[in-house]
């Protein structure tokens, strides 16, 4: 089985919020922005959905959890996971300090049944020690879900294209900080992407001080460029060592069409575990295992 535990589900909604940072035009954002990027506008929730498990079913992906990518979106990956309920998980950027927070984090874990939280804290410029954060471990313990923590490099790609500035204090995403409550919270499985997307030695660390982190592998990994004489098989290396294959989940980053899921960036780190010798079993952990130990079959 492959399950990719990282990707962006690029709604209609996401765009129209996108918008809002931008020049007022007539033109409906969810079609107007991806004509302008290239891309295929979304449609509707269901139909890109749809389109999701069609590019999944072409590349053998059994399995993906898809992050509302702004916050207030939920509705739409809580549509796609309804409509593909065991092709889905629903994940949802959330901003614990603002304007009623407490409410839609409750909504977004209960009625709406999404399972994993999404913290990005350089983005919207909080402290892991805020105790609005803390109410958010709160809820996952209470909800049984997960959280996940965006640290370090912090760049968003379609703000770049749109011309919108990426003004983020990545001092705030530091894979510490995110241990420091972890610890407080050991039933609640708290996810790291990209290896710490810079912060590959504190985010091993962090893994070290609190066995409730695990470690996702997604994206091209372009921090690796900030650490001389590091590559994506040494990335790997070190993080089974540290951590073990039973805290690595499998992604990519996927997120818009007509691109699709990456298969490049699966197959370059299937290469990097095949040269490192290891095993079948310790593969199927990391490429689907641990992704159905945290989120059910």
């Amino acid at each position: 089985m492959t399950c990719d535990a990282h990707c962006h589900f690029f709604s209609a909604g996401f765009f129209r919020t996108l918008a809002k940072d931008l020049p007022a035009t007539s033109d409906d954002p969810a079609e107007a922005l991806p004509a302008r990027l290239g891309w295929t506008a979304p449609g509707s929730d269901e139909a890109l959905a749809d389109r999701w498990v069609a590019d999944l079913d072409q590349d053998g992906v059994d399995r993906a959890m898809l992050i509302a990518s702004v916050p207030g979106d939920e509705g739409a990956v809580a549509a796609a996971v309804a409509r593909h309920a065991s092709r889905f998980v629903g994940a949802f950027m959330f901003n614990p300090v603002a304007e009623g927070a407490d409410a839609r984090l409750e909504r977004a874990f209960g009625e709406l049944g999404l399972r994993t939280v999404c913290l990005f804290p350089a983005m919207h410029g909080f402290a892991m020690d805020d105790e609005r954060v803390a109410r958010v471990f709160e809820a996952a313990l209470r909800h049984r879900r997960a959280v996940f923590v965006h640290c370090g490099l912090l760049s968003i790609g379609v703000r770049k294209k749109l011309g919108l500035p990426n003004r983020f204090d990545i001092r705030k995403g530091d894979p510490l900080a995110v241990a420091a409550i972890a610890v407080r919270y050991p039933d609640v499985p708290v996810i790291i992407p990209h290896f710490g997307a810079g912060f590959f030695r504190e985010a091993l660390m962090a893994a070290e001080i609190a066995t409730n982190i695990l470690l996702d592998t997604s994206s091209s990994n372009g921090w690796i460029k900030f650490h001389p004489r590091l590559s994506l098989r040494d990335v790997f290396e070190r993080a089974i060592e540290c951590v073990g294959p039973s805290r690595l989940l499998f992604g990519t980053d996927s997120s818009f069409f007509p691109r699709g899921w990456q298969m490049a960036i699966a197959d370059a780190q299937r290469c990097a575990l095949d040269e490192l010798n290891v095993g079948s079993t310790a593969q199927a952990q990391i490429f689907s295992g641990n992704f159905n130990r945290l989120f059910g079959k």
